[in-house]
């Protein structure tokens, strides 16, 4: 599982391999397919895995029935095969990323952490990050009629068209600005349906530039050439029959430019400004937003005689060199969604000013003039979806420059951080309020967590990825690790529960007979009681035996948690037999790093404080929510507070199903379970017992039933190996059932 592992090592596991097989005639493996079957490849290389639910052909495995002395040592071969993996990636901290991965207590992440190179990105990808400056041959007009054109002019074009209309008649009335006036009106034309047509620059200051720099981006088009942009070379001279322009005044010395920057640019600019903010946050029409950002830096900062615009049908200009300068094709590209920024996903970009607006309005708006305690909850809350982003990031950043010790203690004191940050927060303002209610949320919060974490992730990428590839395998051992973790973690959260219903004494508010009377009217006859509970502070029960145990048991877990990180990275890291492919860059050189160490460092204090912050807020404006008559306390907890965290961490689980990589998304959801029962309660206890907040460590009987199924279900599913959509539905639809009873369950008494 370490990088270490070299071909010298790999090939000796391959001849050693070849030997085995030789003893055994009767079950016959390729030793190449053995160590291939399943091939990890790199999401940077934009390939294709092989569906590791398909069979070796008959030329690499030779396993007949007849042929087989046993058929269980078939079995353990076959298992052998799903076991290994092989990783080829571009360089080596790429590597480390996606070997952490694998390894437990590392919490999983997708996304690359270092620059990859463009030329060796798809075509679908480069399309995404070229500039709009670039005329490309198509069969026609009829060719850019697509819905994303269409919504464009509904969503943009018209109202651009009509500003450049209103602002060329404005340039006209000035009559010194009448040059201006015509350019408004022909980008009026444009901007209505810009789809195929380019705007150029022409003018004497390009041919200057190609004299100097003969390899720029611009071209020389005469009457008699046809072709849309001739790339000059170093060896092109002055074309003969290119007619001199005309003399004309500089452009910062006549009184149009500055008519034109008073008047007529300032509202454009407006414009363009609001209607690139608006595509940006759609994603989807980026085109638009780079469109507009082209034309507000360059293209209207330009004299009026040296924009040429032309249309798909007709370039021939005049015979002027000209420069493409805007050149839009399609308005809207569903692949955006991979664009990132710095190595940071364009969603999480967009959402991070949520952030400022969460933390402005919560802070300065005490009064909530401006608004109410639920819109302010719902922006607190929101907030700390970009925040685990960033935290996850700088987590992945971190570990994969790191040792897997650093990486180990990165992703235990920062893995957990954001649910912790909000958990004290509300035991913290829950206690100075002497509001029991919030302790109550934050037992709902940590089953939730634990619930979807078991149930819905797993499920969520079961169906996704079932549906693409039909069946997809994963290592039923690895996966038995993680489930041991799972029931000793879930055994010593809910033992002290256990302990409580088994010498703890119900007592109840209000007991009437069944003849109407109260208690004392008929001792023999039969007794309705409400609001009963077991009395825990009353008597030596709590202080004498339940606490003791609730510490010994927040002792053993985080003890387990060690046990568990020494056996899969060290004593048996060969359960997963991750090895780093022949492809596999050595050292750092030339490797890109998006964040270094340090930047990492800070990214994650200043997202652990801005997560604190916005924790503060939602637990300040929850209690409107929890007041809702129609919408139990419980449901609020296992469902807003538990998994609007743990949101990029669904979506890197279903970005790794789909990839056909099922053993990651179940290790995604596994990762967080035993983080929540065996680091993120014990450490809850421990602030309990410094700073009595009042949390004791005893869940509600429906916590308890719904996370001892919810394991023995998940681990029933996971026994032989394979996935399919039907077993995520299963999941699934039993996590909207517990939601289910959780949603039409009474709120806590006292609440």
């Amino acid at each position: 599982m370490s990088l270490s592992s070299t071909r010298s090592s790999d090939s000796t596991s391959r001849r050693r391999k070849t030997a085995e097989q030789s003893q055994d005639p009767s079950c016959v493996l390729d030793p190449q397919t053995s160590y291939n079957h399943e091939e990890i490849h790199d999401g940077s290389q934009e390939t294709q895995q092989p569906d590791a639910s398909h069979t070796p052909s008959p030329h690499h495995s030779l396993c007949p029935a007849a042929a087989c002395a046993s058929r269980h040592v078939c079995e353990e071969s076959w298992e052998e095969i799903q076991s290994k993996r092989t990783i080829r990636v571009e360089n080596e901290v790429e590597a480390n990323k996606l070997v952490n991965n694998y390894r437990f207590g590392f919490r999983k992440w997708k996304s690359h952490v270092t620059a990859r190179p463009f030329e060796e990105r798809s075509d679908v990808v480069k399309e995404l990050y070229s500039e709009l400056n670039v005329i490309k041959p198509h069969s026609g007009p009829g060719h850019f009629i697509t819905c994303g054109n269409l919504a464009y002019v509904l969503l943009f074009g018209w109202w651009i068209s009509l500003a450049y209309f209103l602002v060329g008649i404005l340039m006209f009335i000035t009559v010194i600005g009448l040059p201006y006036g015509k350019l408004c009106w022909k980008l009026c034309c444009y901007f209505l349906w810009p789809f195929g047509n380019t705007i150029h620059e022409i003018g004497a200051t390009l041919w200057r530039c190609c004299e100097e720099a003969p390899d720029c981006e611009c071209s020389l088009e005469t009457v008699e050439d046809s072709s849309s942009v001739l790339l000059p070379s170093a060896t092109e001279g002055v074309a003969p029959e290119v007619p001199e322009r005309p003399p004309r005044a500089p452009y910062w010395h006549r009184l149009s430019t500055y008519i034109w920057l008073l008047l007529g640019f300032p509202p454009l600019a407006v414009v363009h400004s609001l209607v690139c903010f608006v595509s940006w946050i759609l994603v989807f029409t980026i085109p638009v937003a780079k469109m507009s950002a082209q034309t507000v830096g360059v293209i209207l900062l330009l004299p009026p005689e040296d924009v040429l615009l032309s249309s798909s049908s007709h370039r021939k200009h005049q015979g002027y060199e000209t420069r493409a300068l805007l050149c839009c094709y399609h308005a809207a590209n569903w692949y955006y969604y991979k664009y990132t920024v710095d190595g940071i996903n364009v969603f999480a970009v967009n959402l991070l000013p949520i952030v400022i607006v969460a933390l402005v309005v919560g802070y300065i708006d005490r009064e909530n003039q401006f608004a109410s305690s639920d819109v302010k909850f719902a922006t607190a809350i929101s907030s700390i979806i970009p925040l685990s982003y960033y935290i996850g990031m700088g987590i992945a950043s971190i570990s994969a420059q790191s040792n897997f010790a650093v990486g180990a203690v990165v992703n235990a004191t920062f893995g957990s951080i954001t649910e912790l940050t909000f958990y004290i927060t509300a035991l913290l303002r829950g206690h100075r309020a002497a509001n029991p209610c919030l302790q109550e949320v934050v037992k709902a919060a940590l089953t939730g967590t634990l619930l979807g974490c078991i149930l819905f992730i797993p499920g969520i990428c079961m169906i996704i990825g079932g549906l693409k590839h039909s069946e997809q395998r994963f290592n039923s051992r690895s996966a038995g690790v993680s489930s041991a973790l799972l029931f000793i973690s879930v055994g010593g959260v809910f033992a002290p529960t256990l302990f409580s219903k088994a010498y703890g004494n119900l007592v109840c508010d209000a007991c009437t007979n069944a003849t109407g009377g109260n208690g004392s009217s008929n001792a023999s006859g039969p007794f309705v009681c409400h609001n009963c509970h077991y009395d825990l502070k009353n008597g030596t029960l709590f202080r004498d035996h339940i606490q003791p145990l609730v510490y010994t048991v927040s002792a053993l877990l985080p003890a387990a948690y060690i046990i568990g990180l020494i056996f899969t990275l060290k004593t048996h890291s060969h359960i997963y037999n991750i090895h780093v492919g022949e492809g596999q860059e050595t050292g750092h050189q030339g490797t890109v790093v998006h964040w270094s160490r340090w930047r990492s460092l800070l990214i994650l204090i200043a997202a652990t404080v801005l997560t604190s912050a916005c924790a503060d807020l939602a637990t300040e404006h929850i209690q409107p929510i929890l007041n809702q008559p129609n919408v139990s306390q419980y449901f609020i907890g296992v469902t807003v507070l538990a998994m609007i965290p743990e949101i990029p961490e669904i979506v890197n689980g279903i970005q790794f199903a789909l990839q056909n990589n099922i053993s990651l998304s179940l290790e995604v959801g596994s990762c967080i379970a035993v983080q929540v029962c065996m680091l993120q309660i014990p450490i809850l206890v421990l602030f309990n017992a410094f700073c009595d907040v009042g949390f004791v460590l005893l869940f509600s009987d429906q916590h308890l039933w719904a996370s001892i199924f919810s394991v023995i279900l998940v681990n029933y599913i996971f026994v032989d190996g394979k996935s399919d959509y039907f077993q995520g539905t299963a999941l699934v639809v039993v996590y909207l059932i517990l939601l289910a009873l959780y949603y039409f369950a009474p709120s806590p008494s006292g609440c």
